[in-house]
């Protein structure tokens, strides 16, 4: 059940019947603190100015017009026209109950589902995944989860980089590693060291340059033998993208890639439309469309180049081709793509053009989703100590074998087996935790003993409060199958708790509409929080029958919201740490 949601209907109503237009908006919040209520709607005061009325008298006509009485205890005006609402403990009561019984923690599915089209992650194929990709990735993921959750229609396209010059520059390496009878696959084990050989070739060896010019020619018209060469890499290389997302436990697969070369037939229409149009003009050569939007103070325009002098395609010729096929192929009703905030101006101009030459509805919705940087506590994008880019998959190897010996210092007579199995899962959720907990707009500092604390908005702190209120529940002996009855809300603690556990949708429900897992981040700590309290204030297994049933509903109500919420976020749970 969306709180916010059903009281914005409410209210909206009644404001319309009080005199305000179809499309009032109640403006309905959380309330920041418990003496406002539980809710509070903030619409009246600019609907009161448009009528030209006193916000508190068009605030009482409203509330003439209003009955929350099946769920409200109270509804007050409050300052200048706010509207305060109380709700009933009993309402809350019945609503846990919807929530334990329901295969969906009481969470409606939409009613007009989306087809959302998400680019995330979107490595270059020429490198091993690095740190770089980490927020793409899990940001992208957690959002995927989130909108898959809420019964939209979610197509992943992992857009990764596997077309361009530096391919020429990695084929010739290969065909001269061929020539030697080396085993392609096995040196190409390490893509990192693969990649620095053939750069060091192509700097260093005239020739070799010329042959990798050469290469990249003969890979995009075609040719047989570049193209199976060009297939071996990329088959390597995305099984090396594979084992990471597997370690990492985000849901992309090899289905998923939608690569540059994709697009690469679809190029050469991209520009014959935009010439119809008339969008192109030529700029030393190169083809390129010049939009008032982009004009600087001086009158300067920052074009999109489309073609270069030559006949090349860029980047931008292969996102708008994209942006075409998501639309009239995947039939997106809005796309959203997962790439850093650096892209920013890119991705603007590409939307824009899209909407000018066609490409897509005007009703679609094109999306940019920036991120900041992971930076080291130098206040530098992270690196490891010997100053290169961090390997993904290193990274998270680190991070369980850290979490292994942190976790094997508090337990030493748990079996290893148990203990290698705790550290991968804290392991890496601290390092996924980590990111999805901060704004996704913000850079953040890579800080190993921060993520892996168990004190704070961490992944082993919310692990740990999942596995203590799951032990509760096991402790009471109770088939949880077998609780039935009322939750009583009664104490203030088990109405704080019955509170935030009702606002479970309105939390998911924002990372679905602004693409920020931060959001649900922050709902399951305070969720964590707020059971602490309430264990410490009401007792649950030494409660008399009636009042033990109740609170026991509680506690399995925070358990599955937990670990669904983190289900959301790509974490795995555990049931002992």
């Amino acid at each position: 059940m969306n709180i916010q949601t059903l009281l914005n209907q409410r209210i909206q109503a009644a404001m319309v019947a009080a005199g305000a237009p179809e499309t009032a908006p109640a403006l309905t919040r959380q309330s920041a603190k418990v003496q406002f209520g539980d809710y509070q709607a903030n619409g009246i005061m600019g609907v009161a100015k448009g009528l030209k009325m006193n916000p508190r008298e068009f605030a009482q006509r409203v509330l003439d017009k209003l009955d929350l009485s099946d769920i409200a205890e109270k509804v007050e005006i409050a300052g200048p026209g706010f509207i305060n609402v109380f709700l009933k403990n009993t309402w809350l009561g019945k609503e846990l109950v919807e929530l334990r019984t329901s295969d969906h923690l009481d969470v409606l599915e939409v009613s007009n589902p989306e087809t959302v089209v998400v680019d995330y992650s979107s490595p270059n194929l020429a490198k091993e995944m690095h740190v770089g990709h980490l927020r793409s990735t899990v940001i992208g993921d957690a959002v995927v989860r989130t909108l898959e959750f809420l019964g939209h229609n979610v197509i992943r396209q992992n857009h990764v980089g596997d077309w361009g010059t530096q391919f020429g520059m990695l084929l010739a390496y290969m065909e001269r590693l061929r020539a030697e009878n080396a085993e392609i696959s096995m040196v190409l084990s390490d893509l990192e060291t693969f990649y620095r050989a053939a750069k060091t070739c192509f700097d260093d060896d005239p020739e070799f340059a010329v042959r990798a010019r050469e290469l990249v020619v003969a890979l995009q018209s075609g040719d047989e033998d570049c193209l199976k060469l060009w297939d071996e890499f990329i088959d390597i290389s995305l099984a090396h993208c594979e084992e990471t997302y597997k370690m990492l436990g985000v849901s992309l697969e090899r289905k998923h890639v939608m690569p540059e070369s994709a697009y690469n037939d679809d190029l050469q229409n991209v520009i014959n439309e935009l010439t119809e149009q008339e969008l192109l003009q030529e700029s030393n050569g190169a083809q390129c469309v010049f939009m008032e939007e982009f004009a600087n103070k001086e009158g300067e325009i920052t074009p999109v180049i489309v073609q270069k002098t030559g006949g090349g395609f860029l980047y931008s010729t292969t996102d708008l081709a994209a942006v075409r096929f998501r639309q009239h192929t995947l039939e997106a009703n809005r796309v959203l793509y997962f790439v850093d905030a650096r892209q920013s101006l890119h991705f603007q101009q590409i939307f824009t053009l899209s909407r000018k030459a066609g490409f897509v509805k005007p009703e679609t919705q094109l999306e940019h989703m920036p991120f900041g940087t992971v930076m080291g506590s130098d206040g530098k994008p992270f690196k490891t100590r010997s100053g290169t880019v961090a390997k993904l998959s290193d990274l998270l190897a680190e991070a369980q074998e850290r979490a292994y010996q942190l976790v094997a210092s508090k337990n030493p007579d748990m079996e290893e087996e148990e203990l290698r199995n705790i550290g991968r899962v804290v392991g890496i959720a601290s390092v996924k935790y980590a990111d999805l907990s901060k704004n996704r707009t913000s850079d953040y500092v890579f800080n190993w003993d921060t993520m892996l604390s168990f004190e704070g908005n961490t992944a082993p702190y919310l692990l740990y409060a999942y596995s203590r209120v799951a032990s509760i529940v096991k402790r009471s002996e109770i088939d949880v199958t077998s609780l039935t009855g009322d939750i009583a809300v009664v104490e203030a603690q088990e109405r704080a708790l019955a509170m935030k556990l009702c606002q479970f949708e309105e939390a998911i429900q924002q990372v679905a509409n602004d693409g920020m897992p931060h959001f649900l981040c922050a709902y399951l700590y305070d969720l964590a929080g707020t059971f602490m309290s309430f264990y410490e204030a009401c007792p649950i297994l030494n409660a008399e029958d009636e009042v033990k049933n109740s609170r026991l509903q509680l506690a399995l109500n925070t358990a599955s919201t937990l670990k669904q919420g983190l289900e959301l976020l790509g974490i795995e749970t555990l049931e002992r740490m």
